[in-house]
């Protein structure tokens, strides 16, 4: 049975957050670990939103922690699904900093992996994602490079077989 597609609106999610004493470090910054948090939190329900199921945490891809966020300031988590896979979906966090008075910018940001999972925590398909906006094409474009990276490396894949990568490894070898 094939499940409807989807686009990365149907499962934005975003979530504010007032960094308070007991987030923060010693610098008074929030924690590093609270932020991935969060984020994990709210690409988990961006994963369900996709799915409609509940989807575990597979892997992080990458996160950055480009600006500090004092105490304070109020975070605010935009996600989206970036691509979905057969079982699996990405999903990009961005994460910014809004300062008591209104200013807003873009501190960090994150790629997270989710798979849907069923009540026997068997793997369960997904919808397709169709992309709509340039930065969505764009990531659903660099989502299949990541894959098929994160593929090589953990020796799933070999090279050759990496279609998006193929190029960038022949380069490389030559």
């Amino acid at each position: 049975m094939s499940l409807p597609a989807k686009t990365p609106q149907q499962s934005f999610t975003i979530q504010t957050h007032l960094v308070m004493p007991n987030d923060a470090n010693q610098l008074q910054n929030l924690f590093g670990g609270q932020l991935m948090a969060w984020m994990d939190e709210v690409a988990s329900i961006t994963a369900f939103r996709h799915c409609g199921n509940v989807a575990v945490t597979a892997s992080i891809n990458n996160v950055s922690f480009t600006q500090p966020i004092p105490l304070g300031s109020y975070v605010i988590l935009e996600s989206k699904v970036s691509r979905a896979f057969n079982t699996s979906m990405e999903i990009y966090v961005d994460v910014f900093l809004e300062t008591r008075d209104g200013h807003r910018s873009k501190c960090n940001e994150g790629i997270f992996v989710f798979v849907a999972m069923d009540e026997n925590l068997k793997p369960l398909p997904v919808p397709e994602l169709v992309p709509e906006t340039e930065e969505e094409k764009k990531r659903f474009a660099s989502a299949l490079r990541r894959k098929q990276l994160s593929l090589v490396l953990g020796g799933r894949m070999k090279p050759n077989d990496a279609t998006e990568l193929k190029e960038l490894f022949t380069s490389i070898n030559q």
